[in-house]
């Protein structure tokens, strides 16, 4: 790839009410390796903390769009990507980081893609306060069902991590024939990505690195860790369509069984182990999934994975670049470990 591309990316960010991290999500997008960037950062709602704050980063290539009235996530993206000049679109989440080759490796992958439409996604670094690990540990399947990459585990210690927001890569005329859903308080990822696949000329690919940091605050509010099981439940019929029966059956044993025993509605278990069987096409992993949230408390799930997932980061070399070799080659100033904590 030449040093100076004129391909125009345009990476979209909604904010509300995080300036500090927003400024280091923008940094991050504006210290890629591609240069040829617009970062439009859309201001959800009257922030004035954030936009003082934005005001003080100089570059020509940065958008801040504030809204007078808060519109929620789906439809700030949505925004953005009207607004966008760049023929291809990434999303970030204001609490997220790009890597400095991110843009550029994607852009690469769409590029060699003989799809119409590809949509190119990567491994990312998910960050805990305890440590950091690398996910999904599983890569996707070209042909396979997204559905089942999407939902069904293959092991303990992996989370819901695949094709994660801020990894997302596509062309604008895409999106804006598939526009975010305005209605969803959560699940807007999949929502997107499983209506995705059903468009003609579109494919997946995921590229092996990571190149995105997730963090995963426990002190933060997130609507991905709301415990709300019946929007869940309720979501997962509205899009059966898209679902194989064994991804359907992975999806209630992890989202809503979960959800309903951090909310303790003892009472749902029984109608919710009958959508497992009734709706799905149960495996033997998926059983063991639902009766691990049902039987487990969350608290012992937790210190388990992330047992699971130190053991794994200590016996096994990371697969990505160094930090100093990163640096070296684009003066980069995002972090990136060396190994895994």
């Amino acid at each position: 790839m030449d040093a100076i591309d004129s391909v125009l990316v345009s990476a979209v960010i909604p904010t509300r009410n995080r300036p500090d991290l927003v400024v280091k999500a923008a940094l991050s997008a504006l210290h890629q390796s591609h240069a040829t960037m617009e970062v439009i950062v859309v201001v959800d709602g009257e922030d004035r903390a954030t936009e003082k704050l934005l005001a003080g980063i100089e570059d020509a290539r940065l958008r801040v769009i504030p809204l007078a009235v808060n519109v929620g996530g789906s439809e700030a993206r949505n925004i953005g990507v009207r607004t966008a000049r760049g023929e291809w679109i990434a999303f970030l989440d204001d609490d997220d980081e790009w890597l400095p080759h991110k843009i550029a490796l994607q852009l690469e992958a769409a590029r060699a893609s003989v799809a119409a439409f590809p949509v190119i996604s990567s491994r990312l670094i998910v960050r805990t306060p305890v440590l950091d690990f690398l996910g999904p540990r599983r890569m996707y399947e070209a042909g396979k069902p997204l559905s089942e990459h999407l939902f069904c585990r293959s092991e303990f210690g992996d989370g819901a991590y695949a094709m994660q927001t801020s990894t997302l890569f596509m062309r604008r005329e895409m999106m804006l024939a598939i526009p975010f859903r305005l209605d969803l308080k959560r699940h807007q990822d999949w929502d997107w990505l499983l209506r995705a696949s059903q468009h003609p000329g579109v494919s997946f690919q995921m590229i092996a690195e990571p190149l995105t940091i997730f963090r995963v605050e426990d002190g933060r509010s997130s609507v991905g860790r709301a415990i709300d099981w019946e929007f869940s439940l309720q979501w997962g019929r509205e899009m059966r369509q898209y679902f194989t029966p064994q991804a359907y059956s992975f999806f209630v044993a992890t989202e809503c069984m979960s959800r309903a025993v951090k909310s303790k509605a003892g009472a749902v278990y029984v109608r919710l182990a009958w959508e497992f069987l009734r709706q799905g096409a149960p495996t033997v992993q998926s059983l063991v999934w639902l009766t691990a949230f049902t039987c487990t408390p969350g608290s012992v799930r937790s210190r388990g994975r992330n047992l699971l997932r130190r053991f794994k980061a200590e016996h096994k070399k990371p697969i990505w670049k160094t930090q100093r070799n990163l640096n070296q080659q684009t003066g980069a100033v995002t972090a990136i470990p060396d190994t895994i904590k």
